[in-house]
């Protein structure tokens, strides 16, 4: 199983009204600590900034929602039989822990891909870099699925496939990224469910110098999302709504510029910062439990177990990211 990445799907033909990656504000200053001394772990409850703050609606501005009292908490993205939608950060980030609430469309969201994922500007950065949540809708009564993903240096094929462990439609969750000089965590409420160790010393490309812009969006997947396309989009259903809030990139490094001292201040704020430093170097026995319970429980597809995609040898990495 090959999948291209999530910004490779958005930015074809198909989706004419997308803009091209990276298409923000002008860059002003340089790489921004924005961060605290301490580290908030992923999970625990924090306020998070307005949408407008840190984010601005990249396609399918028309089928935007802003719903509740408090407006700019809560963004909804639709998606109907003309197009979907989406948005992006500002600015991109270089290291950090970053996080936002997603709830699900509801009901018959076949054929539906909601996104949440990092990655770099493809004008600057031909082989870029991408961390990718992809949830792919299903009939009513089956659960969801969530695909993963890793590109460095433009190389992926790295899919993993799980289901969750709690109903992603009845309320909010939280999905998150922990990104350091040593690993990458995807995390579900506080959950680790997959690492990416840095393995440079293998050969294999860390994402350790492209910062990373966020993305969220929603798109007409029925092509392949839902049964390997065996089942399409129900339109009579249509807008299909996801809704996201308490975006937090508070515990990360904003990079305003594209230049060497930009980056150098970035790395020298990794160091100092919680998310740079033990024990969020390496996984800590809870984590380990969390990646062991995932595997045997709920792992659906991996592409390390998928042998006959790399002439019966695993990649070199897989021995590292599975505890």
């Amino acid at each position: 199983m090959t999948t291209p990445s999530v910004s490779e799907r958005l930015q074809s033909p198909k989706h004419p009204d997308t803009l091209p990656q990276g298409q923000a504000n002008p860059f002003t200053t340089e790489c921004m600590d924005i961060s605290f001394d301490w580290l908030c772990p992923l999970g625990m409850v924090v306020q998070g900034s307005k949408f407008w703050d840190d984010f601005y609606v990249n396609f399918g501005d028309g089928k935007v929602q802003y719903p509740g009292y408090d407006t700019g908490s809560t963004v909804a993205l639709g998606l109907d039989n003309t197009t979907g939608s989406g948005f992006q950060s500002k600015y991109p980030y270089l290291f950090g822990s970053l996080s936002m609430q997603l709830k699900l469309v509801g009901g018959n969201s076949a054929g539906t891909v909601t996104s949440y994922y990092m990655a770099s500007d493809r004008t600057q950065y031909p082989k870029w870099c991408e961390l990718d949540f992809e949830f792919l809708g299903n009939t009513s009564g089956e659960p969801y699925i969530l695909q993963t993903n890793v590109f460095s240096e433009g190389v992926g094929n790295r899919e993993q496939r799980i289901y969750l462990w709690f109903d992603p439609i009845a309320d909010y969750h939280e999905y998150g990224i922990l990104w350091n000089q040593d690993l990458i965590l995807f995390v579900v409420d506080s959950r680790v469910i997959r690492v990416f160790y840095n393995a440079a010393y293998l050969g294999i490309p860390y994402l350790s110098y492209q910062p990373m812009f966020i993305y969220s969006s929603i798109w007409n997947g029925e092509s392949w999302a839902t049964c390997g396309g065996g089942v399409k989009t129900d339109w009579s259903l249509q807008p299909f709504l996801a809704s996201y809030t308490n975006f937090n990139v508070w515990n990360a490094s904003e990079m305003r510029e594209y230049t060497v001292s930009s980056s150098h201040a970035c790395f020298e704020k990794l160091y100092s910062s919680s998310y740079g430093q033990a024990p969020n170097l390496a996984l800590t026995q809870s984590q380990i439990d969390d990646l062991r319970w995932i595997r045997y429980n709920y792992v659906i597809y991996d592409y390390c177990t998928d042998l006959k995609r790399f002439n019966w040898i695993a990649p070199p990495e897989c021995a590292l990211n599975w505890p």
